[in-house]
């Protein structure tokens, strides 16, 4: 019997102390060239948070500096560079093969009043009028190759319902920005940090390729090469990642073989409770030297 995978992400998202400081995570069984971002930024936020009590984490910053091995485990090394009566302050290194792939800073803070006032959410379709990704998987199943069929249509944590669905073996020019409905497939427990975690997860999903919209390319193009560099996301207010929220991404600017975007998170009811900002690489790749 399979896994389910929502569980597969909770108890990745465990990790296991090894000493004070130090984590070691693990990744998921399935087949893969290196790990997934959004696992890294999840793992190394749960790493942090096990060092702070009290207050729950509003910002980080997370830079990806080697590619992920997920054949061996990753140590998370957890720097306490400050505990400020308001404010607290982590560093954490991921560790492989002796070398870090993956850096980020973690900023803490108190529940305070404030001012309020935010952006509104787009105007658009509810997740219930829409495909999700395994239905949208489905139409397109007999142009994968054979090769790839299992990784393409495996089961995965998030649901993802796209607002304007395309095929991505066959990409269209599009603008560069796009809407996605998604959640955690089944109730989490019921714990902010892991919620926080798992929507740290979901953030790397589909950010990068909103920079790829003007030229008619996506996330399966074969003559693009795409990586994560950097990662930060602001948490605003409370949510829950096993209810709906709408990914609203855009994507400024790109040169130099990287893409810059932009990610706004809203509950259904329109309340924005995360911002993420993520450069990535881009790069063309010339067919004639593959």
């Amino acid at each position: 019997m399979t896994a389910d995978p929502l569980d597969q992400l909770v108890a990745v998202l465990d990790l296991e102390q090894i000493e004070v400081n130090l984590f070691r995570g693990l990744s998921p069984s399935e087949p893969a060239f290196r790990v997934f971002g959004g696992q890294v930024l999840g793992q190394a936020l749960v790493a942090a948070s096990r060092t702070v009590e009290d207050r729950e984490a509003h910002s980080l910053h997370a830079y990806f500096l080697r590619p992920g091995d997920p054949k061996i485990p990753i140590i998370y090394d957890v720097d306490r560079i400050r505990d400020g009566r308001s404010f607290t302050t982590r560093r954490v290194n991921g560790i492989q093969h002796g070398k870090a792939i993956f850096s980020m800073s973690v900023s803490y803070h108190i529940e305070e009043a404030g001012f309020e006032h935010q952006n509104t959410m787009p105007d658009v379709p509810m997740p219930e009028d829409l495909q999700n990704d395994e239905e949208l998987r489905k139409d397109i199943l007999d142009k994968i190759p054979e090769k790839h069929r299992g990784w393409f249509t495996r089961e995965r944590p998030i649901e993802i319902r796209p607002v304007a669905p395309y095929d991505p073996l066959d990409p269209p020019v599009r603008k560069a920005a796009k809407n996605v409905w998604f959640k955690a497939r089944h109730a989490l427990p019921n714990d902010p940090s892991i919620h926080k975690c798992v929507l740290a997860y979901a953030s790397d999903i589909s950010l990068l390729e909103t920079s790829l919209g003007p030229h008619g390319l996506g996330i399966l193009s074969t003559n693009v090469q795409m990586a994560s560099l950097d990662h930060a996301m602001w948490f605003h207010r409370n949510f829950k990642a096993d209810e709906w929220m709408l990914y609203s991404q855009t994507s400024p600017s790109s040169s130099g073989a990287r893409g810059l975007n932009f990610g706004e998170i809203y509950t259904r009811d329109g309340s924005l409770i995360a911002s993420v900002t993520q450069e990535g690489l881009t790069r063309l790749i010339d067919q004639k030297d593959k």
